[in-house]
């Protein structure tokens, strides 16, 4: 991987921990079919780096974007949610700003996974400077990169002479195939799993200078202070939804699917979930669960493996907002999965 040439967000000024403990915020009103954003807006709203950032108002007091700004959105956004006495709130800035974001309206469905990810790039937009030409590792330092961002390694392996060719990917989130497993870990594996290539995706050996077979093992080579899955729940073969139950730990340990081994493992704690109710994925209802903001001083809540934490989890359907157990939380058909490392 080429080293930046600029870092735009120093990654030491990102704050893990919540600053300030308060009570959970008001529900979001659901215009008839926006329920897919607004679990999108909660989780983001309870991801503790960026609500911190977005609450210490840095980036309006420097913006100079005269139209549309994703972030200046967020941040009025996270700060009515975070003040606000009411019992909910409608959106309002982030619905008109729809079509802005991606190609969504309010009066028609959504998918929360396709929305997340046009938040998020929308956000990663607002974050370059406009008027610079940035290399493209530099592009991959800005806050969003700094908090959502990693990168994933590919490496195909000549079966012959065993020569290795690397190629690195910046994501922002990870869209998993579940299949028939029924484990987030199981999942996981069969990701890093190596996978041969023959035919067509055969690899041009340096050394034979003809195509070969090959496998090729993709690892996460960078891992991001949030991690985001995707559990796709899409079958691609007949466009049904898959609607099997898959297990997922409260803390996860990533560190089996790293590109490089450690001897320590590499912790995450789960603190939000999206749920996608309904028969197909053309319809349905979107719900999620959230850890608010704990009444613990940082550091306190410790992810340990074997061991549930003592966070304040909430279900946020819409205007709904009723506390729950861990037990509930990870009893859900889980779509979108939010961990913290």
């Amino acid at each position: 991987m080429t080293p930046p040439e600029r870092i735009l967000f120093p990654p030491e000024d990102i704050c893990m921990d919540w600053l300030h403990t308060r009570r959970p915020g008001p529900g979001l009103r659901n215009r008839g079919s926006t329920c897919y954003v607004n679990v999108i807006l909660q989780c983001l709203t309870y991801t503790p780096p960026l609500a911190n950032y977005l609450l210490s108002r840095q980036h309006s007091q420097s913006c100079d974007q005269e139209d549309f700004c994703m972030m200046c959105i967020m941040e009025d956004h996270v700060r009515k949610i975070m003040y606000s006495l009411a019992n909910a709130v409608l959106p309002r800035a982030v619905l008109k700003s729809l079509r802005f974001i991606g190609e969504f309206k309010p009066d028609v469905a959504g998918d929360a996974y396709e929305f997340f990810c046009c938040a998020l790039h929308a956000m990663q937009d607002a974050c370059l400077p406009g008027s610079t030409v940035l290399d493209v590792s530099s592009q991959t330092t800005t806050l969003i990169y700094q908090i959502f961002g990693g990168f994933l390694r590919s490496r195909v392996t000549c079966l012959r002479c065993q020569a290795v060719s690397d190629s690195y990917k910046a994501f922002l989130e990870v869209l998993l195939k579940i299949k028939a497993a029924s484990s987030l870990t199981a999942i996981l594996e069969n990701f890093v799993k190596p996978k041969l290539l023959n035919g067509k995706q055969c690899m041009r050996c340096s050394k034979y200078r003809k195509k070969m077979i090959a496998s090729k093992k993709i690892t996460i080579h960078h891992a991001p202070r949030v991690l985001t899955l995707c559990l796709g729940r899409v079958d691609v073969r007949s466009s049904r939804k898959i609607s099997e139950l898959v297990e997922y730990p409260e803390c996860l340990d990533l560190q089996p699917y790293m590109s490089e081994e450690a001897e320590e493992p590499l912790l995450y704690s789960l603190y939000s979930v999206v749920v996608h109710s309904g028969e197909t994925c053309l319809a349905g209802h979107f719900f999620c669960y959230t850890k608010a903001r704990s009444n613990f001083p940082p550091h306190r809540e410790k992810c340990v493996l074997g061991r549930q934490s003592d966070g304040l989890w909430y279900k946020m359907d819409d205007e709904t907002m009723d506390d729950c157990d861990i037990h509930t939380v990870l009893g859900q058909q889980a779509y979108l999965l939010f961990y913290i490392r």
